[in-house]
């Protein structure tokens, strides 16, 4: 087959032979182009309907599934803050509470000052020997702070009971009776026969005598309640304590009383002034100790050290 191509301006012409079958080949490809055209157009989604409609809509469904995903992990991270202040703060109440036990303790255990000081941090220190730090993964947070508070809660209890031992011990010490009933004197007369030093007959003396200045405190040699405060034959104005146990003590001749029936003394708290009132030939303090309603002799117990 023969072609002919004319060019429209000048006139000149150019012929070519080519065969059916290339001539149809030719022609098959550039029918075929606009239909491969509009097939990959259709796969690939690139068309106009589909940028100004589907794909938007598409990209707006994708956009509004990453903003709840975006507002659940905001709501989790301000919820999990939220928690986190509160146990911190919960954490803290308790540590101040342990400092207020702390010191309680360092009181009623009678430690040195400055031995435990609950203001400052505990001393600690040491040389530097990191193992495995490659391979160590921190726990997470929450969970520190979990067993941060099953630590606190350990020492709470632990404290709790230690608490309760020392106080028992301190009541015990309290009651304890040790000591001598004044401050300042020196004691006049032993527990037993003696002459009586009115009278110059031999006698039986149920106590002891402390002789001192006059107006000098007279205190309790344990923690007790005043069963009896006033004037009583023999004794003057008087004081009588019961501390339980079965024990009770008298202080006699005083010349003031700073203490009256029902109220409950500590020990080593005074109880009246040293005076001379009664039977008796100058400023002291008669000293009795009951055990089981009978005396016994306060020599036993003035010479014995407090627990």
């Amino acid at each position: 087959m023969k072609f002919i191509i004319v060019d429209n301006k000048s006139g000149k012409h150019r012929s070519f032979n080519a065969n059916g079958f290339i001539f149809g080949v030719a022609l098959a490809s550039l029918l075929s182009i606009p239909a491969a055209v509009g097939y990959f157009t259709y796969r690939l989604g690139i068309g106009e309907a589909d940028l100004n409609g589907e794909m938007v809509a598409k990209w707006r469904e994708v956009l509004d599934q990453q903003q709840d995903v975006i507002e659940n992990v905001r709501w989790e991270a301000e919820h999990n803050l939220e928690a986190s202040a509160l146990r911190i703060a919960q954490l803290q109440a308790r540590i101040i509470r342990l400092d207020a036990l702390g010191e309680r303790l360092t009181k009623v255990g009678r430690l040195d000052e400055g031995e435990f000081d609950f203001s400052q941090a505990p001393a600690m220190g040491g040389p530097e020997d990191l193992v495995d730090v490659a391979g160590y993964t921190p726990p997470a947070y929450m969970d520190l702070l979990d067993q941060l508070a099953r630590d606190i809660e350990d020492r709470e209890q632990q404290l709790g009971v230690l608490e309760t031992l020392l106080a028992d011990r301190k009541m015990q010490r309290d009651v304890f009776l040790a000591g001598r009933p004044i401050g300042k004197g020196w004691m006049s007369s032993r527990y037993g026969f003696r002459v009586d030093p009115i009278n110059g007959k031999r006698a039986w003396h149920p106590g002891v005598d402390f002789a001192g200045k006059d107006g000098s405190d007279v205190v309790s040699v344990a923690a007790g309640v005043v069963v009896f405060a006033g004037t009583r034959s023999g004794y003057g104005k008087m004081v009588e304590i019961n501390h339980g146990s079965a024990y009770s003590t008298r202080y006699g001749h005083h010349k003031e009383l700073t203490v009256k029936a029902g109220d409950i003394v500590r020990k080593g708290e005074v109880i009246g002034l040293m005076g001379s009132s009664g039977r008796s030939t100058g400023p002291h303090v008669h000293f009795e100790v009951f055990k089981n309603g009978r005396t016994v002799d306060p020599a036993t117990y003035i010479h014995r050290a407090s627990r």
